[in-house]
């Protein structure tokens, strides 16, 4: 299927590795020329060459966009081939603590590098695609946003500041030919996880084939319809649909790839 995106530009930020690495790689695949995003030069601009060496087309943009000077940097250095039509806020981290050991500085900290530095890359990007009558902002959001858990409380908060951020965006662009919309992963499978789920397998009883220990863990930890952890490519392939002319009608949502983890509609 064409998803119609050749010739569009794409910055997707913190795509030097996991999910965004396979957003931009996709995007690419598909004819966009993509900006990837990272702090660490070295590692982003493999992920450059490697879509340059398969046939796609790619610039790299380093930066922390947790500063003012790096979201100038960042967007400086994608804006300059020209115009961005395609915006995928993704860079974020979260610390995995509890209440009890979550400081208010790490409440800020977590809140201005998972949130305003979402706010700094639209304020840069969204008003230069405001000229050209087309776009996509496109944010990634998660389930703890829609129902927290005990731990993690800070980052759960940072997930809920996105989804309400992309909604008033949304209403912000009214009638401007530019959408916004979230994408909301579930627990995903990556090298870390693997291999912690390795780690973990024997004190809690998950079994020694590999895929034993992903349906015994889902089981225990993510409980969800698929009995499985997601895969980056299907993180990328919803953030791709909303990105395609496709996905015009689509603005103001939310669009959950759980396998079926959140309860409710």
């Amino acid at each position: 299927m064409d998803l119609k995106l050749t010739g569009k530009r794409a910055l997707v930020t913190g795509s030097s590795a996991g999910l965004g690495e396979a957003m931009v790689k996709m995007l690419a695949s598909e004819g966009a020329q993509v900006v990837v995003h990272g702090r660490n030069a070295e590692r982003t601009m493999k992920v450059v060459e490697d879509i340059i060496s398969n046939g796609g087309k790619a610039v790299a943009a380093i930066g922390d966009l947790a500063t003012d000077e790096g979201a100038d940097e960042v967007s400086e250095a994608a804006l300059a081939d020209g115009p961005i039509d395609i915006l995928v806020n993704n860079a974020g981290f979260y610390g995995h603590t509890s209440w009890a050991d979550t400081t208010p500085a790490d409440w800020l900290e977590v809140y201005n590098v998972n949130v305003v530095s979402y706010v700094r890359m639209i304020r840069r990007i969204i008003p230069v695609m405001k000229t050209r009558g087309w776009g996509r902002a496109i944010h990634i959001g998660g389930g703890l946003g829609m129902q927290p858990i005990n731990d993690l409380p800070h980052y759960s908060a940072t997930l809920a500041a996105r989804h309400n951020l992309s909604v008033s965006l949304a209403r912000q662009l009214k009638e401007t030919g530019i959408t916004s919309n979230v994408v909301a992963p579930g627990g995903i499978m990556n090298e870390g996880v693997e291999q912690w789920l390795r780690n973990a397998a024997q004190k809690n009883g998950w079994g020694d084939n590999f895929d034993e220990i992903e349906r015994n863990a889902v089981k225990q930890i993510i409980p969800n319809d698929t009995g499985r952890f997601g895969r980056p490519d299907e993180i990328a392939g919803a953030v791709l649909y909303l990105c395609s002319p496709y996905a015009d009608y689509i603005s103001g949502a939310l669009i959950r790839v759980d396998g079926g983890t959140i309860r409710g509609i």
